[in-house]
C-alpha cells in the first residue's frame, strides 16, 4: 500500500515538474491527506496569491521555484527557492506569489 500518493515511487523526482505554474492560477496536488498529516504541491503564478486563511496543525512551505511573500499574522517574509519557513498552528497567513512560485506543503497536525 502506498501512503503517499499521485507519484511515483522508487523514482528519483523533481518535484517541480511535479505541478505546472500556469498563468493566472493556483494549483494544487494532494499527495497525504491524513487526519495529522498533510502534503501538497501548490503552483501559484505572479501576481496570484493564496488568501488569509489557517491550519490546525504546524504547516511548513518548502518554496520549490520563484519566490513568495508569506505575512504569518502581522509579519511579512520572503521565501526564495530552496528556503522554508514554518506557520505555527492557529497563526493566520497568505501567500502572494511576488515571483510564480512552487511549494511542497507538509502541515503537521495533533494526533488524535
Amino acid at each position: 500500500m502506498a501512503y503517499i500518493q499521485k507519484i511515483d515511487q522508487e523514482t528519483v523526482l523533481n518535484l517541480r515538474q511535479q505541478i505546472p505554474v500556469d498563468e493566472d492560477q493556483v494549483n494544487s496536488r494532494t499527495l497525504v491527506q491524513r487526519d495529522d498529516l498533510g502534503m501538497t504541491l501548490f503552483s501559484v503564478a505572479t501576481d496570484q496569491e493564496i488568501g488569509g486563511h489557517s491550519a490546525t496543525g504546524d504547516a511548513m512551505v518548502n518554496i520549490l521555484s520563484g519566490e513568495a511573500e508569506i505575512t504569518i499574522e502581522s509579519q511579512t517574509y520572503t521565501v526564495k527557492a530552496g528556503e522554508s519557513i514554518v506557520i505555527p498552528a492557529n497563526a493566520r497567513h497568505s501567500l502572494y506569489a511576488v515571483k510564480g512560485f512552487q511549494m511542497l506543503l507538509v502541515v503537521v497536525k495533533p494526533e488524535k
